[in-house]
C-alpha cells in the first residue's frame, strides 16, 4: 500500500505525447536529451574508425587522395585551368565542402533503418539522430579544414599571394546550407527507405555522379563555356553555388552569383522543412515497415 501512495503522490516530471504539428522541431525535448545527443556524436567520432589500422588518419587520407587523383586527371591530363590558384589548393577546397554535404546526407539517410532496434525499445526524440550525424560531420569537416589551412600555408611560401580577406566571414553561412540541405534531403530519404530499401544504393550511386555536375573539380563557369547545352545542369544545381561560392571565399577564384546564392537559400530550406514534415510524420508508422 505503500508503494500505491507514493506513487499517487509523485507527479510526472514528462509526459509523450504525439506530434500534432509535423512542422515542429522540438528544441526543448533536444535540450532536454542533449547528454544523448553528445553521446552519439562522441560514439559516431570514436568508432568510426575503431579496429582499423590508419585509424583517425583516415579523415585526413580520405580528401587528400581524392585532391590528388582529380588534380592528375583534370588539371594536368584535361588541362582544366584553375587561374593562378594551384590545382591541388583549387581541388581541396571544394572537396571539403562537398565531402560535408556527402557525409551528413548518405548518414542520415539510413537513419530509421540503421537505429530501428534503439527506436523499438526506447523513447527519445528520433530527430537527435540526424541532428548528431550534422554535429559530428561539422567536427571532421574542422579537421579537414586543418588540412586545407597547412597546404595553404605551403602554398604561400612558395610564392601565392594572400587570398583570404574579410568575406571569409561568410563561410561558416555556406556551411549551414550545406547542412541543412544535406539533413534534408537525408531526412526524406530516410522515410522512403523504410518502404523502398533500393534506394540506400540509388543514393550512394547518384551522390557520385551529383558531384561531377556540382562544379567540386572544375570553375562553373567552364562547364557553360565547354557544354553550352548542358549549363542548365549546374545552373540549377544548388550545391554548385555553394561550392563555387565557398571557393571564391577561401581563394578568390570564380565569381559570386547573388542570384544563384539567393535560389540556393530558398532551396535547402524548403527541403529541410519538407524533410522535417516527412521525417516527422514517418517516425509515428515506421516501426511496422522497417
Amino acid at each position: 500500500m505503500k508503494y500505491q501512495e507514493d506513487f499517487n503522490d509523485n507527479e510526472w516530471l514528462f509526459e509523450i505525447t504525439p506530434k500534432n504539428n509535423f512542422f515542429q522541431l522540438p528544441f526543448k525535448e533536444i535540450w532536454r536529451y542533449r547528454d544523448l545527443l553528445l553521446l552519439f556524436v562522441k560514439r559516431d567520432i570514436v568508432t568510426v574508425y575503431k579496429q582499423t589500422i590508419l585509424g583517425p588518419l583516415w579523415y585526413f587520407i580520405q580528401p587528400l587522395f581524392t585532391a590528388i587523383i582529380f588534380t592528375v586527371i583534370f588539371n594536368s591530363m584535361a588541362g582544366i585551368a584553375t587561374g593562378s590558384i594551384p590545382p591541388f589548393l583549387f581541388n581541396l577546397a571544394g572537396i571539403i565542402v562537398w565531402n560535408y554535404f556527402t557525409s551528413c546526407l548518405n548518414e542520415t539517410s539510413d537513419t530509421f533503418k540503421k537505429n530501428a532496434s534503439i527506436f523499438g525499445k526506447v523513447y527519445f526524440p528520433r530527430v537527435i539522430i540526424p541532428i548528431s550525424i550534422v554535429i559530428t560531420n561539422l567536427i571532421k569537416l574542422g579537421i579537414q579544414s586543418f588540412i586545407f589551412v597547412c597546404f595553404y600555408i605551403f602554398y604561400l611560401l612558395k610564392g601565392m599571394d594572400n587570398t583570404l580577406g574579410i568575406n571569409l566571414v561568410w563561410y561558416p553561412f555556406l556551411v549551414l546550407i550545406m547542412g541543412l540541405l544535406g539533413l534534408g534531403f537525408g531526412m526524406i530519404i530516410s522515410s522512403m527507405v523504410t518502404k523502398y530499401r533500393d534506394l540506400t544504393f540509388l543514393v550512394s550511386f547518384g551522390v557520385q555522379l551529383l558531384m561531377y555536375v556540382s562544379a567540386v573539380m572544375y570553375p562553373m563557369a567552364l562547364l557553360k563555356e565547354k557544354l553550352p547545352q548542358l549549363g542548365w545542369l549546374i545552373e540549377y544545381n544548388p550545391l554548385a553555388y555553394v561550392v563555387e561560392t565557398s571557393r571564391y571565399l577561401l581563394l578568390g577564384e570564380g565569381v559570386i552569383s547573388w542570384g544563384g546564392l539567393l535560389y540556393t537559400v530558398v532551396v535547402s530550406v524548403t527541403v529541410f522543412f519538407l524533410g522535417l514534415v516527412i521525417f516527422n510524420k514517418t517516425e509515428k508508422k515506421f516501426i511496422d515497415t522497417v
